[in-house]
This record gives C-alpha cells, sequence and structure tokens, in this order.
C-alpha cells in the first residue's frame, strides 16, 4: 500500500532522509520509532504532501504520490495528482487542528461533504456513527473548547475516518495528552485496526501501545531504517545496537 524507494529530502545540508526505503502491505500497521530528528515525522509529511522528495519515489496504492507518468515518463506530481492521491490518506496530528467555530459533528461532516461530495445528511447519519464509534455521541452539538483533550484526540480520529481513507497516518497522536487520557486513546486506534482494514502508519514514543498493536515495526536514526521485525522480536531481542540503546532509554524514562 505504501512504498518508499531510494527517497532523499535534505534541509539545506543536513540530511533527513538517506536513500530510504521501506514499504507497508495492505491492512499492515507499521510503527516508526527511533530519535527526534531520525525524519520519521518527516516520512508522514510527505505522505500528505506537505512535503516534496529530493529524490526517489513515493507509491500509495499502487500509484506514485509524488510522480505521476506523462508519455512514458514520470514527471513531478501535479497539484491535481496531489489532490485525488490525498484522497486516499487520512492523518491524525499531535495537536487535534479542530476548528472552533465548528460543532463537533460540523467538523466531521465538513470534508466529506466538501471534498467527496457526500450528500448532507448522509454525512450526519456517518458522523453520528463515528462519534458512537469514538463515544461521543452526547457531544455531537458542542464546541471542541468544551471538550477535554482526549475527547478532541476521539473527534479528530472521528474526522480523520470520516474521509474514508485507505492509509492512517498517526503522529504522536498522545503526546499532548494528560497521562491518564494516553491509555483510552490508544484502545480506541487499537480496535480501530483490529476491525478495519485500514492501512496504519504511526508514529509514536509509546512503546508499551507500539509493541501491542503493530504487525511490524521500524526502528530510524539519521534518515535510514537500521532494524525491522515483529514487535516481540524488536523489544525483546534487537538485533541493532542503536535499537537496544533507544529502547532501553525510552523505557527508562517511562
Amino acid at each position: 500500500m505504501i512504498r518508499f524507494t531510494d527517497v532523499e529530502k535534505n534541509y539545506g545540508k543536513t540530511v533527513c532522509l538517506d536513500h530510504l526505503d521501506f514499504s507497508v502491505a495492505p491492512g499492515e500497521f507499521v510503527t516508526l520509532i527511533g530519535p527526534s530528528g531520525s525524519g520519521k515525522t518527516t516520512i508522514l509529511r510527505m505522505l500528505m504532501t506537505l512535503e516534496r522528495v529530493d529524490s526517489g519515489t513515493i507509491e500509495v496504492g499502487g500509484e506514485y504520490l509524488s510522480h505521476e507518468r506523462r508519455k512514458d515518463k514520470l514527471v513531478p506530481a501535479s497539484e491535481a495528482h496531489f489532490r485525488r492521491m490525498r484522497s486516499q490518506i487520512g492523518m491524525v496530528f499531535q495537536q487535534f487542528n479542530l476548528f472552533p467555530n465548528m460543532s463537533v459533528l460540523g467538523n466531521i461532516t465538513m470534508g466529506p461533504i466538501r471534498s467527496l461530495g457526500t450528500d448532507q445528511e448522509k454525512a450526519k447519519e456517518r458522523g453520528m456513527e463515528l462519534l458512537e464509534l469514538v463515544g461521543l455521541t452526547d457531544k455531537a452539538k458542542a464546541r471542541p473548547t468544551e471538550l477535554s483533550g482526549g475527547q478532541q484526540q476521539r473527534v479528530a480520529i472521528a474526522r480523520a475516518l470520516a474521509m474514508e481513507p485507505k492509509v492512517l497516518l498517526l503522529d504522536e497522536v498522545t503526546s499532548a495528552l494528560d497521562p491518564e487520557l494516553v491509555t483510552g486513546v490508544l484502545k480506541l486506534l487499537a480496535d480501530i485496526a483490529a476491525s478495519t482494514d485500514i492501512t496504519f502508519l504511526c508514529v509514536t514514543h509509546e512503546m508499551r501501545f507500539a509493541r501491542t498493536v503493530s504487525d511490524r515495526v521500524l526502528m530510524f536514526d539519521q534518515g535510514r531504517v537500521v532494524e525491522s521485525g515483529p514487535p516481540e522480536q524488536l523489544f525483546t531481542e534487537p538485533a541493532n545496537q542503536r535499537t537496544r540503546q533507544f529502547i532501553d532509554a525510552v523505557l527508562a524514562a517511562d
């Protein structure tokens, strides 16, 4: 579903992604771990077309994301191509990014109505279904500012699901939450992953969550994958010394 092939991304003289190669299978839940600055969030931003590759290619669902074919040649993608490809991808950010002047239900339905052309009543019906999924049906008419951080993050998750994405990107979705709210949000995401065929790509420092829900974990360092494997293997017997150092440091901090 996702494939990075020889992708490079630099910011001036700083190498962010260094000839990166990795892939995610349809329906797979893959978690990216590694130190800050290792390139994890840049990967998500590239998939959301917020950043462009310097070289290499990205594919989503068997189609090029950063390029398109014209007369049998690969050329940089047009904005129209980006818009079409973005419709397959949803993202839940660290900050909730909800519209404060709209109701909870309005936040969820605006995207499907404006971007997908969904009928307003159908969008509302689906919105209420998603609010039931995240346990917030009683908050449909509330404003985001009336909700707790955990509730706002649940709304953000419902909003992303309303766009019916094939791929859902999660960027440190619990980093802005109080510790007592983290467990509920992570359990919700685990339940969604287990009950849908959505492909997940997750960046997190929540090692227990990564170990529990992931099909595969990739350890990043200096813009490259230094180790990849099932979570039990990677967390119990990491083959790479850098992976072992990082995991030990994160678990000690917890």
